[in-house]
């Protein structure tokens, strides 16, 4: 087996392991908010949001559908007050193999595993640019507490796009002009750990901010109108 075999051998071995933890996160990402939707509507009407009008009124319908078809049991994509949480998952798996892939071969300096890191670093800046732009909720009616860990949040997806643009050229340039020179192996493995460690971090303020702070479920907090925002 050539070395371009062996390399699309294992990037589908990695492709495939990356898609079945993105979908069990997922899954059990759904199952939390699930859990916590009835306690979050009887404590949302102490809050100061339960006293402003909402602009949710079209996913409220949708929800009331689904909910009286009992035979319904996968939601659609229209169900869904924000895709955000659909698509961010991926970014997180790939940014984060991809930056462990890539440190790790700064001992093996194999060119199949820097053109897979390179890969995943590439996708995973695609996804999480598609999560935090085109795909980002906005909000209404915070709290003031909330807003605080909405802030923290955009701060590292911010960083974690911005440093992943900044991994995914100088990984091209030391595979097309370097020529695997471990001491550039070894940057861009500094470079993609900043990423791998600030959507870690995005993704613990985004987990507190559905979990903790209940900005999300059922579209709580969330501007209605085009799913894309």
């Amino acid at each position: 087996m050539n070395i371009i075999q062996t390399s699309v051998y294992r990037t589908c071995l990695i492709l495939t392991a990356m898609l079945c933890l993105a979908l069990v996160s997922h899954a059990h990402k759904g199952h939390e908010e699930k859990k916590d939707t009835t306690q979050v509507e009887e404590t949302s009407q102490n809050k100061a949001y339960a006293e402003q009008p909402t602009t949710k009124a079209g996913h409220q319908d949708a929800l009331e559908k689904h909910a009286h078809d009992e035979t319904k049991v996968a939601a659609d994509l229209a169900d869904f007050p924000n895709l955000h949480p659909l698509i961010v998952h991926f970014a997180i798996v790939l940014l984060v193999v991809g930056a462990f892939l890539q440190v790790s071969n700064i001992y093996f300096l194999k060119t199949e595993i820097a053109w897979i890191a390179f890969g995943m670093v590439a996708g995973g800046v695609l996804t999480a640019y598609l999560a935090g732009r085109a795909f980002h909720p906005h909000t209404h009616g915070l709290t003031e507490h909330a807003q605080l860990v909405l802030e923290q949040h955009d701060f590292w997806a911010d960083l974690t796009i911005n440093f992943g643009i900044i991994g995914a050229v100088a990984q091209g340039v030391n595979l097309f002009v370097l020529n695997k020179k471990r001491w550039a192996v070894a940057l861009v493995g500094l470079i993609l750990s900043i990423v791998g460690f600030s959507v870690s971090q995005a993704g613990h303020y985004g987990s507190q901010l559905v979990h903790i702070e209940g900005v999300g479920p059922q579209g709580n907090y969330l501007e209605s109108g085009d799913h894309h925002h």
